[in-house]
Formats: C-alpha cells, sequence, structure tokens
C-alpha cells in the first residue's frame, strides 16, 4: 500500500491510473472520510482521462493520527503538499488540478495562502497567522485548476481588500460546487465569496446538501466536475459552468 512519513506519522494516499492521462487530480477529502469512499467518483474523473491520486487525512482511513484532531491548517497543508510531491515525481509534465471537500477544500486555498478565517471576530491574530499559511506553498501559476466541493465559512473570509493572505489570481480556473440545501456550511458564505471572485464558476444543486458526492445527485456532480477539468485542460482553453 502506498505511504509517506508526514510530520505526525505515516499518510496513506490512492492513486487511480490512467495511460494516457491528460492531466492529474489531487482530492483531498473532508473530515469523516477517507480515499476509498472515492472509486465511483475516480471512475468519472478516469473517464475524462485525467488521473486521480487522493490523501487520507491524518487519524482517517489507513493514515495514522487522531481523527478528532486531524491538525492545524498549517500541518494539512504539508501533508497535502507531500502527496503532490509524491504525484508530481511520478508525473512531473501533467498539468495539476487540486480539489477539496470541506475540510479538504479549506486545505486547498490554504496551499494558496488563500484559506483565511473572518478576522473581524477573531481575537488573536498572532494565532491566526500561525495556524493559518498565508503566503502559497504551490504557486497558483502550477495549477491548471481548482475544485472547491462544500467549502466551509471559516475558510472564505480573505479576498476583501485588507483581508490576511494571497489573493487568489485572476489567471487561475476555479470551480465551486455547492449544495443549496447544506446545513454544515450553508450556501450564503459562498455566494458571497464567488460574488468578490466574480471569476470563479459556482455551480449550485437544488435538493442537495454538504457531501455532493454521495447525495442522489451524485452523478450529476461528477460529470459537471469531470467535464468542466477536461475543458481546463484542453489546449483551447477554459470553459466554464455558466450559475444555475
Amino acid at each position: 500500500m502506498p505511504f509517506f512519513d508526514g510530520a505526525r506519522g505515516r499518510m496513506h494516499y490512492r492513486r487511480w491510473p490512467v495511460e494516457n492521462h491528460s492531466a492529474m487530480l489531487v482530492l483531498l477529502p473532508g473530515i469523516g472520510q477517507h480515499t476509498g469512499h472515492y472509486h465511483r467518483f475516480a471512475k468519472s474523473v478516469r473517464a475524462a482521462g485525467i488521473e486521480m491520486w487522493a490523501l487520507d487525512t491524518a487519524g482517517h482511513g489507513l493514515s495514522e493520527g487522531d481523527p478528532e484532531n486531524p491538525g492545524t491548517l498549517a500541518e494539512l497543508v504539508a501533508d497535502a503538499l507531500r502527496l503532490i510531491e509524491v504525484a508530481r515525481t511520478e508525473l512531473p509534465r501533467a498539468p495539476l488540478l487540486i480539489m477539496g471537500h470541506s475540510l479538504g477544500a479549506v486545505t486547498a486555498l490554504g496551499l494558496l495562502g488563500a484559506a483565511v478565517p473572518d478576522t473581524a471576530s477573531a481575537a488573536d491574530l498572532g494565532a491566526v497567522e500561525a495556524n493559518c499559511p498565508l503566503v502559497p506553498s504551490v504557486e497558483p501559476t502550477a495549477l491548471a485548476g481548482l475544485v472547491l466541493s462544500g467549502v466551509p465559512k471559516r475558510a472564505l473570509g480573505g479576498g476583501a481588500p485588507g483581508a490576511l493572505g494571497t489573493p487568489l489570481p485572476r489567471g487561475l480556473p476555479i470551480l465551486a460546487v455547492h449544495g443549496v440545501e447544506d446545513r454544515r456550511a450553508p450556501i450564503d458564505a459562498v455566494r458571497d465569496w464567488t460574488d468578490r471572485h466574480n471569476w470563479v464558476s459556482l455551480v449550485e444543486y437544488d435538493d442537495a446538501g454538504h457531501d455532493l458526492l454521495h447525495e442522489p445527485v451524485h452523478a450529476r456532480v461528477a460529470a459537471d466536475i469531470a467535464e468542466w477539468m477536461r475543458e481546463v485542460v484542453r489546449p483551447a482553453g477554459v470553459a466554464r459552468l455558466a450559475r444555475r
């Protein structure tokens, strides 16, 4: 089984190979999930010619650690970065896509120095800076695209004028998918965030909650994400899904 040594123990990951791949996707699951939950989604991604790699968060799946304490954002980012490095060693020329769900979406933004909580309510800005990477660990120019699923409000404080962190570049293709009935991460926050980042494509799913890839709408969500990624890595450019 594939493992690497993380700062807090052995980390497990899975790989779904594609012989003639057009890109690779690094998937970061949410809390309470692990890579074994994503075989069905990997099938859709592989059908688009994209090889998927996914990480078991610390304490989840086969990764060592405490499931009640997966780590600070800085530690989660370090683990994700290590998986990207492992994947890059195997596929050095493949365009890189990153996708995160829930906590994984926070981590994906953290990789870009852009997961910054609402500091208006933060009592200790020093703690915010210590736990939230404010500079990119992955240069945006190294990414072909970013997909965010069920991203929580707590990560969306960045982007406002004068906010801490690194602004997301307009040249980076970004897709956000969100359930209209999401109770764990209500959709209003991501709607406000995409209004500030008006080049981000937001696709909303009616009658769907937080875990889009494991709800009745999962096939449509997977197909939408796979098609968006396929268009992003085409040489002709980026095709954006319309709001709906």
